[in-house]
């Protein structure tokens, strides 16, 4: 494959007996550990090919994006690495239809159980449902920059690529549904084959039975005889056919049809979330023992969770999606909240987007040198984070760090018909630099602050010398005349009580901004109102 770059180990201070892998980051670790294993199992490296899945049976939800996101993230890591790699992303658009997702009309029960790429758009702006829902998702992958290669379930099996695997696995439908029922307890597959069958009569695909497969022929005999999906009985139309495996008539069950796309695709990386580890453990097994293909690596993710701990899910309704995220964050922010690590639960709410947006800029400020971090394997993986979350394409200076929270207070307070210039003018008096970049900023927070008002900040403890700091500020606050008023009685009384200025800044920062720096304190109190900071104070030393 040409010679490969020597950037797979990256030795920094050596004096302290480090070696950092790559950048630092999971991702350089998870991709290096790859090669070695592709090593040795003697596999060629002419290209690494990743894989994830891309729903199609409903809205997609930022778990759903994530998959894909982390699978090029894998990619990235790669070719820094100097090899060849790319990102396939799978749309099961051959999936049944089980139930009619939140948000969509009641009109597609008559649609239940087929296949999602036969189903019409029930809003007529894509000739399938599966192509309006799989096509959200990859509207919010190209939006964030992210590369892949698509490919749809529907084409592939009317291509017949995977037919020869389908045949080797119903010719071991026995050995299978021994293994599934030993593996996950489900004994589904020793009564029936691990295929489903498209009903030539009625359309539907999870109501037929295959029951016979001719390997001469490559056809499964299949009966519409109906099936129960989560407590509900479907009646099959009792046709009685057959599915030619060679064509689109038909798919595998997911506990086999992994393993076939891995050996057809020569798939080498596949993360997979919690929720379908049974399934994985079976298509590892049919991949290695029916299939002869080595299993691809893999990395086990945990589920993204709502506030209240549900899981994100299409049948549930509570999706939080990509485009959601759009309105509010930078494509880059959300990418950060996908590579900071792959395991552990998430909780994601709209809250999570403030804090993601500055955590951009500190990890901005950490590349570029601003901030500085002693632990060197800190402060790589940091500047790693960053990286990927700029695909690899960072910017040539840091932008104005400007405080979310500080534009969506400004937001609150603005004129009504004249907010962007408001806030844009009272930044600039800050002495913050409106470019390109801060203003879609501005603009996002203006989004947050219409929606959802203030940004919650995280509780701020005071020390009793700090608290009647505070309440002799907020007395002199509704004094003040003018902005310097302000500013100077900080100062003032933070030497009155024995407390260093920059010390009782960084604490009024963290009380109004959420974070311990931000623009000259005494103008932007002012512009906030001298009402609403005597609120702000009078809640927290109540809390004290």
């Amino acid at each position: 494959m040409g010679e490969v770059r020597d950037r797979t180990l990256k030795k920094s201070e050596e004096s302290l007996g480090l070696s950092i892998i790559g950048h630092g980051t999971w991702l350089d670790k998870v991709a290096y550990e790859l090669i070695e294993r592709e090593k040795a199992l003697g596999r060629s490296l002419d290209i690494v090919r990743t894989e994830s899945g891309l729903g199609a049976s409903g809205i997609p939800h930022i778990g759903s994006m994530a998959d894909a996101v982390r699978a090029y993230g894998i990619v990235m890591a790669l070719r820094e690495m100097g090899y060849k790699a790319e990102a396939i992303a799978f749309t099961d658009d051959m999936d049944g239809l089980r139930k009619v997702p939140a948000g969509f009309p009641r009109e597609l029960e008559e649609y239940l159980l087929m296949p999602v790429s036969s189903i019409p758009d029930p809003f007529g702006c894509h000739i399938a449902f599966s192509e309006h829902t799989s096509g959200m998702l990859k509207e919010a992958l190209d939006y964030a920059g992210i590369e892949y290669v698509h490919k749809s379930g529907r084409e592939t099996y009317a291509s017949g690529i995977l037919s020869e695997a389908i045949h080797k696995i119903l010719l071991n439908s026995d050995k299978i549904g021994n293994i599934i029922a030993e593996f996950t307890g489900q004994e589904k597959y020793l009564k029936v084959l691990p295929y489903f069958a498209i009903c030539k009569n009625c359309g539907r695909i999870y109501t037929t039975q295959s029951y016979k497969y001719d390997p001469e022929k490559r056809l499964v005999y299949y009966k519409c005889s109906g099936v129960e999906i989560k407590d509900r009985w479907y009646e099959g139309c009792g046709y009685e056919g057959f599915a030619d495996i060679t064509k689109d008539e038909g798919k595998l069950a997911w506990k086999v049809e992994f393993a076939a796309r891995w050996s057809v695709l020569d798939i080498r990386f596949e993360a997979y979330g919690k929720d379908i580890a049974d399934s994985v453990k079976v298509n590892d097994w049919v991949s290695k023992n029916i299939l002869k293909y080595e299993p691809p690596m893999h990395v086990r993710y945990e589920l993204f969770l709502d506030r209240s701990g549900r899981k994100i899910s299409k049948s549930a309704g509570n999706v939080f999606t990509p485009q959601d995220w759009y309105k509010y964050g930078s494509p880059q922010s959300l990418l950060l909240l996908f590579f900071k690590r792959v395991v552990g639960t998430r909780i994601i709410s709209y809250e999570t987007i403030p804090k993601l947006m500055d955590e951009l800029d500190f990890f901005e400020d950490v590349y570029f040198g601003k901030v500085k971090i002693d632990n060197v394997m800190e402060r790589e993986k940091l500047r790693g984070l960053y990286l990927y979350a700029n695909l690899l394409k960072p910017p040539s200076k840091p932008s104005s760090h400007i405080p979310y929270s500080l534009i969506v207070d400004l937001s609150l307070v603005a004129p009504e018909d004249k907010k962007e210039e408001f806030i844009i003018s009272r930044l600039s008096r800050y002495g913050y630099k409106i470019g390109d970049e801060e203003l879609k900023k501005i603009r996002l927070a203006m989004n947050y602050a219409k929606d959802f008002g203030v940004v919650k900040k995280e509780a701020v403890t005071l020390t009793s010398r700090e608290k009647e700091a505070v309440i002799e500020l907020m007395n002199m606050v509704i004094e003040a005349q003018s902005a310097n008023d302000i500013q100077n009685a900080i100062f003032t009384i933070a030497r009155k009580h024995g407390i260093e200025p920059p010390e009782f800044f960084k604490k009024l920062y963290k009380i109004f901004l959420g974070r311990e720096y931000g623009p000259r304190l005494g103008p932007y109190l002012w512009d906030l109102g001298i009402d609403k900071v005597k609120k702000i104070l009078e809640e927290l030393v109540s809390k004290q």
